[in-house]
């Protein structure tokens, strides 16, 4: 697309092994016992995510990225991606606007000097991880090394230690919360989109899509490269992105990085989180 290859991120889970059928028989008092508590960790691991349903997500509002009432939050996912992160960038440059990049890890490894250039025009970095996997299933110890790995890639390539993390899919999990507390960082996901990875997505479609839940205190996700979705995401993203800033306007809200939207942090000076010498 575009007269380049891209290197496409996997956008589905690998498959996990088969549970072997020959299990050790139940104890006959503990076996009930055993079977509930299986149960409990399962829903305990996976009731997180579905924070990724709207319905839910607007039952915890600072999850969502409720912010201040007079401003729009502008983030995207996915990149840094050079056949499209640059022409995002030109388009907010053009209107004075920052925003807030959720980079995923083998992204900033194949384009570190593109991930240095989101930093020094002034956008705040988040990280999406390395895998762009479910949370779900995967284990504590995987999603931290998976989120300390990516965050590692970013401060070598940016300077800036990440201090917001969005999982793929908006799906967090038990050990996705803990693995982001260890490694100080804060879950944020979105309460407005425009489903531009949807197939025959169009800037039109995402427009439309946008202007149904956009308003004060909004944080808009949008994706800047393709490389976990369908060939065309990006293209849609970016054809509506000038009638978003424009629509911010006309409403007379202001548009920017998540740090000036949360009352509650990382806070407006987001920057000092750079490495020191």
């Amino acid at each position: 697309m575009h007269g380049r290859a891209r290197s496409r991120i996997p956008a589905h889970p690998v498959p996990a092994r088969p549970v072997p059928t020959r299990l050790m028989p139940a104890h006959p008092v503990l076996g009930p016992w055993v079977l509930a508590g299986g149960a409990v960790l399962a829903v305990a691991q996976g009731a997180p995510g579905l924070t990724a349903l709207a319905p839910v997500r607007r039952l915890f509002p600072g999850l969502a990225g409720a912010g201040a009432p007079d401003h729009v939050a502008l983030t995207f996912d996915d990149g840094p991606d050079p056949g499209f992160t640059p022409r995002f960038l030109a388009t907010l440059a053009a209107r004075g606007v920052r925003a807030t990049f959720f980079l995923l890890g083998p992204m900033v490894q194949a384009a570190p000097q593109l991930a240095a250039e989101i930093t020094a025009a002034g956008h705040e970095i988040g990280v999406h991880g390395w895998e762009h996997r479910y949370a779900t299933v995967r284990g504590p110890r995987a999603l931290r090394d998976d989120l300390a790995r990516a965050c590692d890639t970013i401060a070598a390539a940016t300077g800036t230690v990440p201090r917001l993390y969005r999982p793929p899919y908006g799906v967090l999990s038990a050990g996705a919360l803990i693995a982001a507390r260890r490694l100080g960082l804060r879950p944020i996901l979105w309460s407005t989109w425009g489903r531009e990875w949807t197939p025959g997505a169009t800037p039109v479609s995402v427009q439309a899509t946008l202007a149904r839940t956009l308003g004060g205190g909004a944080t808009v996700l949008l994706h800047d490269s393709d490389c976990t979705a369908p060939p065309g995401t990006a293209v849609a993203a970016l054809g509506a992105l000038p009638w978003l800033l424009d629509e911010c306007a006309r409403r007379g809200l202001r548009a920017g990085p998540l740090a000036e939207h949360l009352a509650d942090g990382p806070g407006r000076d987001y920057r000092t989180n750079a490495r020191r010498g």
